[in-house]
C-alpha cells in the first residue's frame, strides 16, 4: 500500500488541468480565445502556419488606388471607406469620360456591400458586407453614382453568386427594353469570355494586343501588390428559361480594371520574424492572384529566396501526391486557390508529419480550419462560419498574437515538464523508505501512508501548481518546434525526476539516521558501524527507540518537504538560471512555499495534527540542518546546469568558461 501511494502522483491532474486553465487566461489577455485547454499544449507543436492573405496577413480595409479604363490609367485618391476623393487627371470634358462612368456602374451595380454614413453608434463611415466590394462602392461614389440612382434606373432582377471556381459574380439588371449583365472578377478569367472592349463609347473588337495589354497592365498592378478585379458587361439577347452562368458568362464586353490596395497588418513582419527563429514555416494559400500574393510575401518579410515557385490551383490539380511532397521541400506560395486546393494542401503537410496551424477568416476557409491541428479564425473580420470551425479565436485580428499563442503553448509543456519533474522526484523520497525496508528488515519504515499522503496532497501541490503558471521561458521561441510523436515522459525528464529525487532521498535519510545514532540506536537499525559517530560529535540525544522513531520520522517527514522547497526552484527551467528568469517572476511559487513551509510546521506542532501524522515537535536546532536541505540541493542542481550549458557552449563553438559573476551567484 504504501509503495502504491507513493508512486501515484495524486495530485498531477488538479496541476495539469489548472496549468493549462492559466495559459488560457492568459491567451485571453493577449487576444486569443482558446476553446479548449488542449489546444493550447497542441500550439506548442506547430511547425507550419498556413495563412490567408486578405484578412489575416492584410488589414482588409480595401482601398481603390489606381483604375485602367479606355487603355487610360487614373489615379483614385482618399482613404478608408469615406466617399471623399477625386478621380487623376480629372475626366470631365475628357473622350474618355463616359467609359469611366460606365465602369464604375459595372462596379456598382455587381456589388452586394453597404456603405453607411457616420452615426452616433459608429462615428466614422463603415461598410457592410464584403470589404473588396465594399472598396468599388466607395469608388463609384466619389463619382456621385448612388445605389439608390442605379436600382430606379437599371433595377437587379437576378444574381449569379461568386464561385471559387469560376472565380467571378455576375448579376443580371432589366433596362427599358432589354436585360444587361455585369460582370466582375479575376481579370484572366473574365478576360477570356471577353470579345469586345469598350472603348471612347462605343464597344470595338478584343484584339491580341489588347488582351496582352491589358494582362500587363494586371502584372503591373499585383508587382505593386495591388489586388485587381475586371469588370465587363453584356447587353442579353431575349431569353426565357433560366439564368444559366455558361449562356449568360460569355461574348462580353471589358470595360476596365479596378486596382485596390490592402495595407499589411502592422505586426505582421515582426511575427514572421518570430516564427522564422522558432523554426516554424509559414506559407501563404491564397485565392489572389500569384504576383499580388509574392508581392506582399515579400514586403512582410516572408520570401528568403529571390524566386519562389508561385503555383496556382489548376497546376495543383495536375500534380501526384508524390510531386507533391517533392514540391513542399521548396519555397512554394499558392495562389488561386480553392477551399479543396487548401484541404489538400493542409493533409499533405501532416502526412510530411508536420503539426499544421491554419489562418482564415471566410467561409471557404472553414474546411481548412476544421481539417488543421490548430485553426485559427479572426474575430472582427472573421466570418461565424469560419469562427465555428476554428480552435482559436484572434479576438484583436492580431496576427502577431499567433506567435504568442505558440509561445504559450511552448511554455505550458514546458511547465507540465517542470511540475512532472517536481512530483516525480518527491516520489523517490517517499518510496525509498519502502525500498528499504524489503532490503534491509532491520531498518524502521521513514515514512507512513498519511505522510506521503500529506506531501502528495497537501505540501506538494501548491508549489506543484505554482510551476503550472511559470512563464515561458526567454529562449523558448528560439528552440525548433518538438516532434508531435514526442513523449511527455521522455527519458530526460525520468532521469533527471530520479536525479533530484535522489538528492532528497540522501539528504531525508542522511536526517533519519543522524537521530538513530545521536540517540544511540544505531545498533538496533542494523548499523552498528555508525555507533562510533556519536562519540566523536560528543552529543547525544536521551531518547527511547520509540521516541527516536518518532523523532526520526519527522525529521525525514520535514526532511522531504524542505528538500522540495529547493526543487521547486531548480524545476523553474531545467537549463536556465534563476538570475535570469527572475527570482520574483512568479510570485505564486513564492506564496506555494510558504504555504508548504507552514502546512508541515502545523502538521509537526498543532497537537491534533502531530498525533494524527504520528510527529513530535523538533528542537530548534534540527531546523538548521533542514534549512541547508534545499541550499545544497539547489546548488548541486546549479552545477549540474552549469555543465549542460558549457557542453552546449562547446558543441555551437561558444566559450564554455564560466565567468566569475556566474560562479558567484
Amino acid at each position: 500500500l504504501g509503495i502504491v501511494v507513493a508512486v501515484i502522483p495524486e495530485g498531477l491532474i488538479a496541476t495539469f488541468t489548472l496549468s493549462l486553465a492559466v495559459a488560457v487566461q492568459r491567451l485571453a489577455q493577449r487576444g486569443v480565445l482558446a476553446k479548449k485547454l488542449s489546444t493550447v499544449e497542441r500550439l506548442g507543436l506547430v511547425s507550419v502556419i498556413c495563412t490567408d492573405k486578405s484578412g489575416t496577413l492584410t488589414q482588409n480595409q480595401m482601398t481603390v488606388r489606381d483604375i485602367w479604363v479606355a487603355r487610360k490609367r487614373i489615379k483614385v485618391t482618399g482613404v478608408g471607406y469615406e466617399p471623399k476623393g477625386s478621380f487623376i487627371p480629372e475626366p470631365k470634358g475628357q473622350s474618355w469620360e463616359k467609359d469611366l462612368l460606365c465602369l464604375l456602374e459595372v462596379a456598382a451595380s455587381c456589388n452586394n456591400a453597404r456603405v453607411n454614413a457616420p452615426s452616433l453608434e459608429h462615428p466614422t463611415w463603415t461598410s457592410l458586407g464584403d470589404q473588396t466590394e465594399a472598396a468599388l462602392k466607395v469608388a463609384t461614389m466619389k463619382a456621385g453614382i448612388t445605389e439608390e440612382a442605379l436600382n430606379r434606373i437599371i433595377p437587379r432582377v437576378h444574381e449569379l453568386p461568386f464561385d471559387a471556381r469560376r472565380k467571378r459574380m455576375t448579376t443580371i439588371h432589366r433596362e427599358t427594353d432589354c436585360e444587361i449583365a455585369f460582370v466582375k472578377g479575376a481579370p484572366r478569367e473574365v478576360l477570356q469570355l471577353c470579345t469586345k472592349i469598350f472603348m471612347n463609347g462605343k464597344s470595338v473588337p478584343l484584339t491580341n494586343d489588347l488582351r496582352a495589354e491589358i494582362l500587363s497592365i494586371n502584372d503591373n498592378y499585383a508587382r505593386s501588390a495591388l489586388r485587381v478585379l475586371a469588370l465587363a458587361r453584356r447587353h442579353l439577347p431575349p431569353r426565357t428559361g433560366a439564368y444559366i452562368a455558361e449562356d449568360i458568362e460569355q461574348d462580353l464586353t471589358f470595360m476596365g480594371l479596378m486596382a485596390m490596395m490592402d495595407p499589411p497588418r502592422l505586426q505582421v513582419e515582426k511575427a514572421i520574424r518570430t516564427c522564422r527563429q522558432a523554426n516554424i514555416r509559414i506559407v501563404m494559400i491564397t485565392g489572389d492572384y500569384g504576383l499580388t500574393a509574392e508581392s506582399l510575401a515579400r514586403r512582410v518579410g516572408m520570401l528568403t529566396t529571390p524566386n519562389p515557385i508561385i503555383l496556382t490551383g489548376a497546376e495543383l490539380d495536375e500534380l501526384s501526391d508524390i510531386a507533391l511532397q517533392e514540391l513542399l521541400d521548396k519555397e512554394v506560395l499558392f495562389a488561386r486557390m480553392a477551399p479543396e486546393h487548401k484541404m489538400r494542401l493542409v493533409s499533405a503537410f501532416q502526412q510530411r508529419g508536420e503539426v499544421v496551424a491554419v489562418t482564415g477568416d471566410g467561409v471557404n476557409d472553414a474546411p481548412a480550419l476544421r481539417k488543421a491541428d490548430v485553426g485559427i479564425s479572426m474575430g472582427i473580420v472573421g466570418t461565424d462560419v469560419a469562427k465555428e470551425a476554428a480552435d482559436i479565436i484572434l479576438t484583436q485580428d492580431d496576427f502577431g498574437a499567433i506567435t504568442a499563442a505558440i509561445e504559450e503553448g511552448r511554455g505550458v509543456y514546458d511547465n507540465i515538464r517542470k511540475f512532472v519533474t517536481y512530483i516525480f522526484s518527491s516520489n523517490i523520497p517517499e518510496i525509498m523508505p519502502f525500498m528499504v525496508k524489503a532490503n534491509f528488515p532491520l531498518m524502521p519504515l521513514a515514512l507512513s501512508v498519511r505522510q506521503i499522503l500529506a506531501i502528495d496532497l497537501g505540501t506538494d501541490i501548491f508549489p506543484a501548481l505554482a510551476l503550472g503558471m511559470e512563464k515561458p521561458e526567454p529562449d523558448v521561441m528560439n528552440r525548433p518546434p518538438r516532434p508531435r510523436n514526442q513523449p511527455l515522459l521522455d527519458r530526460g525528464l525520468l532521469s533527471r525526476a530520479f536525479w533530484l529525487g535522489m538528492i532528497e532521498a540522501t539528504l531525508c535519510f542522511a536526517g533519519f539516521l543522524s537521530v538513530f545514532i545521536l540517540s544511540g540506536h544505531a545498533d538496533e537499525i542494523g548499523l552498528s558501524f555508525l555507533a562510533p559517530l556519536a562519540d566523536l560529535l560528543d552529543f547525544k540525544l536521551s531518547l527511547s527507540f520509540g521516541q527516536a522513531l518518532i523523532l526520526a520520522t519527522t525529521v525525514y517527514h520535514a526532511g522531504v518537504v524542505t528538500s522540495q522547497v529547493g526543487n521547486a526552484l531548480a524545476c523553474r527551467s531545467d537549463h536556465v538560471r534563476s538570475t535570469k528568469l527572475g527570482w520574483l517572476s512568479n510570485q505564486y511559487l513564492w506564496i506555494g512555499i510558504l504555504i508548504e513551509i507552514l502546512g508541515i510546521v502545523g502538521i509537526i506542532y498543532i497537537p491534533f495534527l502531530a498525533k494524527i501524522f504520528n510527529h513530535t515537535p523538533l528542537p530548534a536546532w534540527m531546523w538548521i540542518g533542514l534549512g541547508l536541505n534545499p541550499v545544497v540541493l539547489y546548488s548541486i542542481e546549479w552545477i549540474r546546469k552549469a555543465v549542460v550549458r558549457s557542453i552546449k557552449n562547446l558543441r555551437t563553438g561558444k566559450t564554455s568558461t564560466l565567468s566569475l559573476q556566474e560562479v558567484h551567484q
